[in-house]
């Protein structure tokens, strides 16, 4: 079995053209430094949206760019590498919104769903986490209650990113509490004009502070059976495959996060001088980079497998065919070890780089350091933490009695 991963020759041209429209066009659009308040960048967003960026992985046939999810996670690492928010605001869109819409969705679904979230009219969300209800997904206190053809939504919504600015959204709520979690919550496509839908309040957060984090208010939503995304009582289905994805992609943003502070400090060791000679030539300041490097280098390539494992998995998916249990559950133990092996890889690097640059390092605005510092925490947090990630791991292992190959 070949073990080798390459991209193709269609991948390589979208990332060297992604990177040069980043770098050229949008680099110069957003503020350096730590920003107050937490302003939609809209000028930024709708550019993105033009050039497709906001439908990568969808097929064309839906309004998307057909590059799949390796495609798709390439153009996050691209975002990411230059603005974690900015792959946030795209992340929760497109991974754990429009995704899950086509993977599950009815024709009708994708065509009035789908198409304008694809292409680049409107912003999509992603509605799980209520006040009791964070690691806990299960739950859930937003209801559902069918009357006649619609459903009655009611409940309360937190950590909801784009939640403000969001023209559809993915909304769990229950509609049989008696069946719990696996047969009773059920995922419902929620148009933020509908009567009764309220943005109640926007985070202020400590950091990726360009992406909005609305909490979202239910008030007697009527919604037409329609707009059920899948079955009554499979709610859970669309939700956790979505997160498979999300969690990749999110563990991928923040190893391009770290590798962007990483080139930034390999530069300065260049230029730092002490003792008569750069900083980088002492032997110290090379074994921290060099094992910054080597738990970048590692989790970038399990992300990457793991992307290619669930660009075969969300195939199999949006064309109705069956998914082999051991693959499923192969994608899911996947997509929690790459969130952890990224998300704390990046941490651990903007760490080490911060002490490489000292008392600079600690200066608001030097080389991004307290950016990325503020930043990456989170992403050992949302879309499930990283003890929840270990626990998950933990009990597959112990349940199968080894780890599979």
């Amino acid at each position: 079995m070949a073990l080798d991963f390459s991209f193709t020759e269609e991948q390589e041209l979208f990332r060297q053209t992604l990177r040069e429209f980043i770098d050229e066009e949008l680099r110069p659009m957003l503020p350096k430094g730590f920003v107050e308040g937490h302003e939609f960048p809209w000028d930024i967003v709708r550019k993105m949206q033009k050039q497709g960026l906001f439908g990568v992985p969808i097929p064309r046939e839906h309004g998307g760019v057909g590059m799949g999810e390796v495609g798709y996670s390439i153009m996050i690492e691209e975002v990411a590498r230059w603005d974690a928010s900015i792959a946030t605001i795209v992340g929760a869109h497109t991974g754990i919104c429009v995704q899950p819409l086509y993977l599950f969705g009815t024709p009708d679904q994708r065509e009035q769903f789908v198409r304008p979230l694809a292409d680049g009219t409107s912003i999509g969300a992603f509605a799980l986490t209520e006040a009791q209800a964070g690691s806990d997904a299960a739950n859930l206190a937003t209801t559902a209650e069918k009357d006649g053809d619609d459903y009655i939504l009611n409940g309360t919504k937190i950590f909801v990113t784009n939640g403000d600015v969001a023209d559809y959204l993915m909304v769990s709520a229950v509609t049989d509490k008696a069946l719990g979690a696996r047969g009773g919550v059920t995922t419902f496509i929620v148009e933020s004009k509908r009567e009764g839908f309220k943005v109640a309040n926007v985070e202020d957060k400590m950091g990726i502070r360009h992406s909005t984090t609305a909490e979202i208010h239910l008030d007697n939503v009527r919604l037409p059976k329609d707009n059920i995304l899948g079955r009554v009582g499979e709610g859970f289905i669309a939700a956790l495959t979505a997160l498979d994805g999300g969690r990749i992609i999110l563990g991928l943003g923040s190893v391009a996060g770290g590798q962007a502070i990483l080139d930034r400090t390999i530069a300065y060791t260049k230029a730092r001088e002490q003792f008569g000679e750069p900083i980088g030539k002492k032997q110290g300041i090379q074994f921290t980079l060099a094992e910054c490097a080597a738990e970048l280098w590692s989790a970038r390539m399990a992300c990457y497998k793991a992307s290619q494992d669930c660009e075969h998995y969300y195939d199999l998916v949006a064309a109705g065919r069956s998914v082999p249990r051991p693959f499923r559950d192969q994608v899911s133990r996947q997509s929690a070890m790459v969130k952890i092996l990224g998300s704390e890889a990046a941490g651990r690097t903007i760490d080490k780089c911060l002490q490489i640059y000292g008392a600079r390092g600690f200066v608001d605005g030097f080389d991004d350091l307290e950016v990325a510092f503020r930043d990456h925490i989170i992403s050992e947090i949302y879309e499930g933490t990283n003890d929840v990630q270990r626990l998950i791991i933990g009990r597959e292992l112990y349940g199968l009695g080894h780890l599979p190959q």
